[in-house]
């Protein structure tokens, strides 16, 4: 009955196991104060239920083109950027075309692109985990994929690859996508290329800012690229309840998300320098929200250990370049103590 590439599929797993800290999914640690949830309760209960949402979240896209300095025209909002990844798989190149990234980076471009049947070029980062320009610049040449897709920062690495590199790779390929999940935390963008249609497009979420249970994510590019993505974008993609709350708390309660993402940089780097002065771990620089971390005790073992004593990270380690990593993301300034905590009582009990 299913398509044959659909048989050969695997389905997208996360970390669910329970744990008194989970810092295995990259989401804020801080819930909306109490205030802002009355704000949005508020909001919701004069939500038409019987009544499809605004197909095109219009209000929605006037306050994000506000905060980000573009106009509502240059913005397409999605299910989560998921669905956008899957909608430029669909649109971009005709279906024989092939999509290409770096690995290891954020799976869903592998998903996508063999859920439509697309062909797939991984090329692998270099040791220092950056994109391998050489290697990327034959596959290009080779094989002329029609989308280059970038994780910047990368996942599950947390490095900003080298801007230069970019630069010259996006100019050999029809569109390179920058995915910016993490832009809060790194501040650096390629979205006036993509303004000026420089064959970028930029993904952005609001998942990594608090609002991960709304699921909306934001492409921006030139207004005639997005006029062409409307065209495949579901209606209704956006639900009114997701529309409502994201437009309650990116006005009212866009102080409170400040502070929280400060707040994340703030630990970022003092969690950054406590990873360090720990014996028996390497830790990676990171520019997005988590990090990167490799002890000389294996990976799967080290997860097993922090799980029993009810911290939960995600394990890595099967990714290429990645062999005994496991990535842990800022959480709370008391759940990152537990974690230095009880990773230090681990590595003792491993020595």
């Amino acid at each position: 009955m299913f398509a044959r590439r659909i048989t050969h599929l695997k389905a997208y797993k996360t970390e669910t196991s329970p744990a008194r800290v989970k810092l295995s999914s990259n989401e804020l640690p801080y819930d909306l104060p109490d205030w802002l949830k009355e704000r949005v309760k508020k909001a919701v209960a004069e939500i038409p239920f019987n009544r499809y949402p605004d197909p095109y979240a219009s209000r929605l896209r006037e306050i994000l083109a506000e905060i980000w300095e573009v106009s509502p025209e240059n913005i397409v909002l999605g299910n989560g950027s998921d669905e956008l990844i899957l909608n430029l798989t669909i649109a971009v190149g005709e279906p024989y075309e092939g999509v290409a990234y770096p690995i290891p980076t954020f799976p869903m471009y592998r998903v996508c692109a063999d859920t439509v049947g697309r062909p797939v070029y991984e090329i692998p980062l270099q040791r220092d985990l950056d994109i391998d320009e050489e290697k990327t610049s034959e596959v290009l040449e080779n094989y002329r994929p029609a989308l280059l897709w970038v994780s910047y920062p990368n996942n599950p690495t947390g490095n900003l690859f080298s801007r230069e590199k970019l630069e010259r790779l996006r100019k050999r390929v029809p569109l390179m996508v920058s995915d910016e999940a993490y832009y809060d935390f790194s501040g650096e963008t390629f979205k006036d290329q993509a303004l000026k249609g420089e064959n970028v497009v930029v993904l952005r979420t609001l998942s990594k800012i608090g609002l991960a249970s709304l699921r909306v994510g934001a492409l921006i590019g030139e207004e005639s690229l997005v006029r062409e993505l409307f065209k495949v974008k579901l209606p209704f993609n956006v639900t009114y309840p997701s529309q409502v709350i994201a437009e309650v708390v990116l006005t009212e309660g866009r102080e409170f998300i400040e502070w929280a993402v400060s707040q994340v940089i703030s630990e970022r780097e003092r969690l950054l320098g406590e990873l360090q002065r720990l014996e028996n771990v390497e830790v990676f620089p990171s520019r997005a929200n988590f990090f990167l971390f490799r002890t000389p005790f294996g990976a799967d073992l080290v997860h097993k250990k922090l799980l029993e004593k009810g911290v939960l990270v995600r394990n890595v380690s099967y990714l290429p370049n990645l062999e005994g990593c496991l990535r842990v993301n800022v959480g709370k300034p008391e759940e990152n103590d537990i974690f230095l905590e009880t990773l230090s009582e681990v590595l003792r009990e491993l020595e």
